[in-house]
């Protein structure tokens, strides 16, 4: 069992940043690959990025919307994922959950653990 706690989100003007957090719980953190996805209003959750399970380099996956404005990082040590956020866009409004899965995948179906997710609200 991982238990996901997201943090960092917020409101911001276009172009500016935000780093959201994700805390896991267990000892297990490690093993897990883990993503970021969205849902903005009335819209479908979408993926955003996604890490390898020892967050080396080559192991980053990004949605072809954030490429190059969004960097997903995590440090096992301290059971954390992180999503930079720059260069931020109002396209970019959404509530941001974390998720664990056993395998790296790009659907949500894939993941077994969600966060309860951090409201990005960003103004144009």
């Amino acid at each position: 069992q991982v238990q996901l706690v997201e943090s960092g989100g917020g409101l911001v003007q276009a172009g500016g940043a935000l780093r959201l957090s994700c805390a896991a719980s267990g000892r297990t953190f490690s093993m897990y690959v883990m993503g970021w996805f969205r849902q903005a209003p009335g819209k479908e959750r979408e993926f955003v990025a996604a890490i390898g399970r020892s967050g080396g380099s080559g192991s980053t996956y990004y949605a072809d919307s954030v490429e190059g404005r969004f960097t997903i990082s995590r440090d096992n040590a301290k059971n954390t994922v992180y999503l930079q956020m720059n260069s931020l866009k109002p396209e970019d409004t959404a509530v941001y959950y974390c998720a664990a899965a056993p395998r790296l995948v790009i659907v949500g179906t894939g993941y077994d653990y969600w966060g309860q997710g951090t409201h990005v609200t960003v103004s144009s």
